[in-house]
């Protein structure tokens, strides 16, 4: 390496200044070549830049009204959906309150027909008493006859003091039934 150095220190010329006809040549050559890419080549990478700028600069603006659209939507949905838990909330509610007014009805019809049963019940129950204390007169005054008529040796056969006979027995004995039932 020493060799080198020295060869060049002898020749006088500078090893990195080119001679001047390399040096024209090599300009030339460089601006047709600068000439030509800047006519044919740079307006096709400006071209295809442009498009490219143009289509991300769409896409960002297709994206924001993507999401746009899209949070409307959410907004909508969201509304939507309270809506409908409002609503089922009311629908709920009614069918408590219906629920509440048809046991509430239920309770009274059957309350109803409950006083309706006792009623028919009352009321069969005293007309079976009474026809009861009907055939339970007759009897007992059909009895007390013949054993008056026994007592006293005479027939008593005549309606009406047979009728006379009874109603005063059998007032002699409502009378001691109510003073048994007072004393109690």
């Amino acid at each position: 390496m020493t060799a080198l150095v020295q060869l060049a220190a002898d020749s006088g010329e500078n090893p990195l200044v080119p001679p001047p006809v390399e040096l024209i040549v090599g300009l030339i050559a460089f601006f047709i070549v600068f000439a030509f890419l800047a006519k044919k080549l740079l307006p096709n990478i400006n071209k295809v830049l442009d498009e490219r700028r143009e289509a991300i600069e769409g896409g960002i603006e297709k994206a924001e009204a993507a999401q746009a659209e899209a949070q409307a939507t959410l907004e909508q949905y969201r509304a939507q959906l309270a809506e409908a838990r409002h609503e089922a909330a009311r629908l709920r509610q009614e069918a408590q309150e219906q629920g509440a007014a048809l046991i509430a009805e239920m309770r009274a019809e059957g309350q109803r027909q409950r006083e309706e049963i006792i009623a028919a019940g009352h009321a069969q129950i005293e007309a079976d008493r009474k026809q009861a204390a009907e055939a339970l007169r007759q009897d007992v005054g059909r009895l007390a006859t013949d054993l008056a008529a026994k007592l006293v040796g005479e027939s008593l056969e005549d309606h009406a003091r047979q009728s006379r006979v009874i109603d005063r027995f059998l007032a002699d004995l409502d009378g001691k039934a109510a003073q048994a039932e007072a004393a109690r």
